[in-house]
């Protein structure tokens, strides 16, 4: 296809998009924009692809805040598409269920059905349907793709995705789905860019951030993954618990007396890193506080990270290469150096110098597990996957 591609990707606090220019297989990045502080204080900022600024900027926001929000995107990319018309809208949807393999030209009733598994992303899968119904609204002609988080894990090692629990429960779709699949689909891609031989070995990929998760690799296809049937579970995140015993849970609620919005509230919001520590969820004010709580917290989410890397790695029955990637794993030399220190007895040996550079490879020759970093683009996977779809007028598989 020829034209261009609009990237959205909305979360409960922020919309990040992209416009692309797509001229057969060749997608070039025109621009890049990001509403901030959706729950406080609404920021804009907007740049071309060479870093010229076109927006930033304040804004006040009224109760039609997200409907303001796509109109001035379509002000801002509208000189843009003069020449290369706006084919479609590639959105970024959390959850796809058991339905959906690969992403799918959205119409009334597939948007219905994403509505009902709201309850498996509460943070997410609201913010992702709410842009959906309003690009809707304000450009009913323009074609819009769903493009699923969930959908890189759908064949996932069917021991890894099925929860020791009745069938009767399971048979409903009750399962691990795993998320971040489309940053994985990117580190997949990448592995293969760089080597074939690479792509084929057993790697870990950390995608750490503000919402972390790890996903076991091989062949370019996940085996395993940390996060479950929610993006709540797997590894200790910013303000999320990750896994916990579901004992526990219930213990709350029979002691303490917490109902299930309380227990909602305080496992997406309250915990994490921020729950342990009292001060914040962000790893940067915590490495750099002197509060003990700190530093415990950021103990414990390296500690969570290595023994989950392990447990990728015996899903596998191996590991080959480790990959860093998202906001944590791609800027943190320091993060990168403890949670590798503590995976020295699996043959992981850093090598100083680049981590501390950011490298490609940071692993030591010695090193018997490869370590590299890769920075992750999700939308760029958006505009390719709706691309494909308006392409070749594809609408979704199901999942088998």
């Amino acid at each position: 296809m020829n034209g261009s591609i609009l990237a959205l990707n909305a979360g409960s606090s922020s919309l990040k998009f992209r416009l692309y220019e797509v001229h057969g297989e060749q997608f070039s990045l025109i621009l890049r924009g990001q509403f901030d502080g959706l729950n406080s204080n609404p920021h804009l900022a907007v740049k071309e692809a060479s870093g010229k600024e076109i927006a930033d900027l304040d804004l006040v926001l009224e109760d039609n805040m997200r409907e303001d929000m796509l109109e001035r995107i379509f002000e801002i990319i509208k000189p843009y598409t003069v020449n290369n018309p706006l084919r479609a809208v590639g959105h970024r949807i959390l959850h796809g269920g058991a339905r959906f393999s690969a992403p799918v030209l959205l119409d009334d009733a597939i948007v219905d059905y994403l509505e009902t598994l709201v309850p498996m992303g509460p943070l997410h899968q609201p913010a992702n349907l709410a842009s959906v119904k309003l690009f809707r609204k304000i450009r009913p002609e323009l074609p819009q793709i769903a493009c699923f988080d969930t959908a890189f894990h759908v064949n996932i090692d069917p021991r890894a995705a099925r929860y020791p629990i009745p069938r009767q429960y399971s048979d409903k779709g009750y399962r691990r789905y795993g998320f971040h699949g489309l940053s994985y689909t990117y580190i997949a891609g990448r592995l293969r860019e760089i080597s074939e031989y690479l792509s084929r070995k057993r790697s870990v990929v950390a995608h750490l951030g503000s919402g972390s998760s790890l996903c076991a690799m091989r062949n370019g296809k996940a085996v395993d993954t940390t996060m479950g049937m929610t993006p709540l579970g797997g590894l200790m995140m910013g303000t999320r618990s990750g896994t916990i015993d579901p004992g526990l849970v219930l213990a709350l609620i029979e002691t303490e007396g917490l109902s299930p919005a309380d227990l909602k509230h305080m496992l997406y919001y309250d915990s994490g890193l921020v729950g342990v520590s009292g001060i914040s969820p962000d790893l940067r004010v915590l490495l750099a506080s002197d509060d003990p709580r700190a530093a415990q917290a950021v103990e414990l989410f390296v500690f969570s990270a290595t023994r989950e890397i392990a447990a990728m790695a015996a899903s596998m029955e191996g590991m080959d290469s480790l990959v860093f990637s998202a906001g944590i794993g791609e800027n943190s030399a320091l993060m990168r150096t403890m949670i590798c220190d503590r995976l020295a007895w699996m043959g992981v040996t850093l090598d100083e110098e680049a981590n501390a550079k950011n490298a490609a490879i940071i692993s030591a020759p010695e090193s018997r597990i490869e370590v590299r970093i890769i920075p992750t683009d999700e939308e760029v996977i958006l505009a390719k996957q709706t691309a494909l779809v308006i392409g070749e007028g594809a609408h979704g598989d199901a999942a088998a």
